[in-house]
Formats: C-alpha cells, structure tokens, sequence
C-alpha cells in the first residue's frame, strides 16, 4: 500500500499549495528511498535523456512561442473589434463574436490564461456597456477561453500524445469534430438566450451607409484573414502530411513573427520578451515531466500501479464502468492540479487498464481532453474563472462568473457524455 500512500502524500502537499515539480520529485524520492533504498532511481538519467531527446515534445517550446508571439501583435484586440462590427447587428452578437474569437485564438495560440485574460479586458467592457447581462457575458468569455484546450494545436494535445504513444497528428485531427460542435453549441445558446431574453443580449446600432458597411467588411477580413492562414499553414500541413507536428510547430512560430511584422508589432525586444517567456513557461513543463518521472518510477516499484490496475479492472459495467469512474475522478482532480500534472502522472496509471479493456487509445485521450477543459471551468476552483476575476470591473461579482459558466458547463458535459457513448459521430471508434 505505500504507493497508494505516496500518491495521497503527493495530492494533500498540491492542495496546500507545495510547488508540483519538487512536489512529485520529493515525494518520490523519500518513498522510494524507504521503500527500496538509493538504487532504485539508478536508471533516472537515463530516463531524463529520454525525455530531452524526445522529438515530438520538442512541439511545445515552439507551440508555445507561436502563442507568445501572437499574444502580443494585439492579435485579440483586432479579432474581437473585427468580428463585433461583423456581428453586432445581431442579436447576442458581441457574444457569438467573443465565441468566433475564442475558437480563433485557441486555433492559433493555445494559450487559456491569455486568451480568457484578452477577452475580459477587451469584449467584456463592450458588452457591459451595451446592457449585456453580466452572467452570459462573463460565461461566453470564460467558455470560450478555454477552447484552447481542444482545439489544435493544443498544447495538451502534444502531451497526451507523448504519453499514451499516439501520434500527434491523429490527435488533432481527432479533437477538431468535438471542438466543432462544442463552438457549435455555444453560438445555439447565444442565439437561442437573446431571443428569449432580448434586453439581455441587444443587436448594437449599426451604419446604414454602405460604402461605412463595405469598408467595415474589408476591415474585418483584413483582421481574420491573416491568423486564418496561419492556423491554415499550421494544421493543414499536419493534416496533408506535408510536416510533423514538431516541423509545423517549427513553421507556426515563423509565422507569428510574420504576423508580428504585418500588424507593425515587430521588434527584438518583442523577441527575447517571448524567447524568455516560452523558456519560463517551457522549463516549468519539463520540471513538472521530470519529478513525474521520478514519482512513476516509485509508483511502480511499490506496486501502486497494479493495485490501482487491479481495482479499475474490477469496476462493475467494464469499459462503461472504468470510463465514468475515470472521468469522474479526472474532473475532480482538475478542480485543484494542472493539466501537466494531470496528463504526467493520472494518464499513465489509467492508461495500462484502459489497454487491458481495449479501450481505443484515441477515444480515450480525446475524452480526457475534453474532461480537462471542463474542468477549467466548472467553480469554485476553475482557472478560466480565477483569470476573468483578475481582469473584471469592479461591478462583476464572483457569483455572476460563476452563474454565468453553468450553461456551458452543462454544454460541455452534454458533449463529453455523447463523445462517451457514441464516438461514431465524431469519427472515432471504440
């Protein structure tokens, strides 16, 4: 039992607040030294090797700079102010915009916290002055953030690939029909809410000259048009076979600083600002991947892994049974760790018993994916809610964020339970 301990040990020093790479990798260590003394981590620099000379993590430096970049060419400002002219003279347009604009930045950076963070400090203050309720607008904002999480070329995406030995590429293609109809679901409740509510969500004023209305649109494609083309190069050359995901994510950073130079944004000190910020961000991952290494290593030589393979398996209901308990469980633990921390240490040890009831390796990442974003999101302890928070005007409450989300929550969950029971219609097998 002194794996399961360990486990619990690692989950009550996160909760406190401990750092998660010195969490796992401490944890390990004192565990694994009582249990089976210094040799057992005798393979641990190998094993660092490994994952230094691993290509396919090599995509989440460079996935991460493209994001960086982007994040600071005003890319969110000028989608968000293109996309409400676009869409203002509709009913709950401001909204459908932030969603449009949410699904366009998940697409080309990836990056939650800045795109929830974007959006609340642009969208939100337009709509509180157009009379939008606070709750859809701060629920929009929020959902829509955090479609980074599924949307390619998602970050989590990448690990989860690592991890369960998928390739990379099978997985974007996969996730891209239940972010669809996830972007899908919400603009139907967008629309469907403002017309049951319409002081809720008002059509904004618009010009009724139209050569004010041509030059609107013309601005508005000059806006769009551009990520649109890199997300476009980035996916498609994945998707066509043309590059790896490592090569593409190699072709999209390239392409942020062209964007940087088309929207004037561009200087070196522009450059090492974001070369730093993606070292930070990308050393904080491999830090987290390292002490999870450590921590598996004692897992497994303690026998956790076969007590919890032993349990899983035993589950009544079987595949149906393993699957609802996993995300349950998966659910919770979002409330309070990472994703990182989630997909390096929870995957592996749901991963072996998934194989043993033949679950589809791809079904079932593209599950956890989609669990990990709700999660994001679902209060009190969501992210997304805590970065609106942060940004919000003094007159947004905690409860009106946290009203807000519920729709959504419920939207997400209603496209993981059909993703659960019929895969089909997303293209994906059992």
């Amino acid at each position: 039992m002194i794996g399961i301990v360990m486990f619990f040990v690692a989950l009550l020093m996160l909760i406190f607040g401990f750092p998660v790479a010195f969490t796992f990798g401490g944890v390990a260590l004192i565990f694994g030294v009582i249990a089976e003394g210094p040799d057992m981590f005798a393979f641990m620099p190998f094993r660092i090797q490994s994952i230094m000379e691993n290509v396919t993590m090599m995509a989440v430096p460079l996935f991460i700079f493209m994001g960086i970049v982007l994040q600071k060419t005003r890319l969110a400002e000028q989608l968000l102010e293109a996309m409400g002219k676009l869409f203002g003279g509709v009913r709950g347009g401001l909204a459908i915009s932030t969603v449009l604009v949410g699904a366009l930045l998940a697409a080309s950076t990836g990056v939650v916290g800045a795109s929830v963070v974007a959006m609340g400090l642009i969208s939100l203050p337009v709509m509180l002055k157009y009379n939008y309720d606070k709750s859809l607008a701060c629920g929009t904002i929020c959902a829509s953030g955090t479609l980074g999480q599924i949307i390619p070329p998602s970050i989590i995406l990448i690990i989860l690939g690592d991890v369960l030995g998928i390739p990379v590429g099978d997985l974007f293609q996969a996730a891209l029909a239940p972010g669809l109809v996830l972007i899908g679901c919400y603009v139907a409740y967008i629309l469907v809410y403002s017309w049951l509510k319409p002081e809720s969500a008002p059509a904004l004023p618009m010009d009724d000259d139209v050569s004010s209305r041509r030059e609107m649109y013309l601005r508005a494609l000059k806006a769009i048009i551009p990520p649109l083309a890199l997300i476009l190069v980035v996916l498609g050359s994945i998707f066509a076979g043309i590059a790896t995901p490592t090569e593409s994510s190699a072709l999209g950073g390239v392409g942020a600083l062209f964007l940087a130079v088309l929207y004037r944004q561009f200087s070196w000190g522009m450059v090492y600002e974001s070369a730093q910020e993606t070292v930070k961000i990308t050393a904080m991952v491999f830090a987290i991947l390292l002490g999870a290494t450590a921590f598996s290593m004692a897992f497994s030589y303690t026998g956790g892994d076969y007590i919890v393979e032993e349990v899983l398996s035993d589950l009544p209901g079987g595949q149906m049974g393993f699957l609802i308990l996993s995300m349950v469980a998966i659910l919770i633990l979002g409330f309070f760790i990472d994703f990182v921390e989630i997909s390096f240490i929870i995957v592996p040890i749901l991963a072996p018993v998934a194989a043993a009831l033949d679950i589809a390796p791809l079904w079932f990442a593209i599950l956890i994916a989609m669990n990990l974003q709700t999660s994001f999101l679902t209060p009190p302890f969501g992210f997304s809610l805590f970065y609106l928070k942060g940004v919000a005007p003094p007159q947004v409450r905690t409860m009106d964020i946290y009203k807000g989300v519920i729709p959504f929550i419920i939207m997400q969950a209603a496209v993981v339970i059909s993703l659960m029971f019929a895969p089909e219609w997303y293209g994906l097998t059992h």
